[in-house]
């Protein structure tokens, strides 16, 4: 094991894909109890199945971020029967457009997810994290912190998630409550495959490999490499660290990408 997360209970919003997939099983890989939220139990169940038939201990939740009371309802159940000491808040949706072609209904919907789900799971697991402590990881993105073209709503929604990290690490500092962020570049996940296949059907190869150079790098980062930050800042021996950002992404902020 990397780290000694035995006796540790984690929940990971959005675990059943990309990111959120990596996080839950490294961090059960190395001990955690994981409980995964998704909109579809199913998939998660999924990842749950994959993490016990590796020896691991998983719990899938059918649970939408954005409304809260389906998050207490979680949260709450989980609870009753033991407390949280991790939470990853991954969930979160994409959308392209500028400020002229983001609709309303556009604007509202990322909001919801990416900002109001944030929102919704730290409201639910402060309280009993002030008992004796507790981490807090937001996924954010470069996007909340430098400027992406057609990111409009989707970097608004991250940019509040980096600030929100700011204010919980600040007001729970006293209580032992460590609060971080993440923010990725491009990594690939089945989102970005998706996306290629409907966008550029007959273009795939030469697209990703267009994508994948945005990064200083000259590569897409791996599932794997932001669990493993994750499972860091997660960690006892990351004791030391909050209320930073953490950007995992080949370069792009400080080297220039495009």
């Amino acid at each position: 094991m990397k780290f000694n997360f035995k006796g540790k209970t984690a929940v990971v919003t959005g675990g059943g894909s990309g990111i959120g997939r990596a996080i839950s099983k490294v961090f059960a890989e190395n001990g955690a109890k994981v409980h995964i939220f998704e909109l579809q139990k199913e998939v998660a169940e999924i990842v749950v199945n994959e993490i016990v038939a590796e020896g691991g201990i998983a719990v899938a939740h059918s649970c939408n971020v954005a409304v809260q009371s389906e998050v207490n309802t979680a949260i709450d159940a989980i609870t009753a029967l033991e407390r949280i000491d991790i939470l990853v808040n991954n969930a979160g949706i994409a959308h392209i457009g500028n400020v002229e072609n983001t609709t309303e209904e556009d604007l509202d919907k990322v909001y919801n997810v990416n900002v109001k789900g944030v929102y919704n799971c730290i409201h639910a697991v402060i309280p009993q994290m002030k008992k004796k402590g507790g981490v807090i990881i937001n996924m954010t993105s470069i996007a909340s912190s430098v400027g992406i073209s057609d990111r409009f709503a989707y970097s608004m929604s991250k940019g509040a998630a980096l600030t929100m990290m700011f204010s919980v690490a600040k007001d729970y500092l006293k209580y032992g409550i460590r609060c971080n962020s993440i923010s990725p570049a491009r990594v690939h996940t089945p989102f970005v495959d998706a996306y290629l296949k409907n966008s550029y059907p007959d273009q795939i190869e030469e697209k990703f490999e267009e994508l994948s150079k945005t990064q200083p790098i000259g590569r897409m980062g791996k599932p794997e490499e932001i669990a493993n930050l994750a499972l860091y800042l997660c960690s006892d021996e990351a004791a030391f660290i909050t209320g930073t950002n953490f950007p995992i992404d080949g370069g792009y902020v400080k080297l220039g990408g495009g």
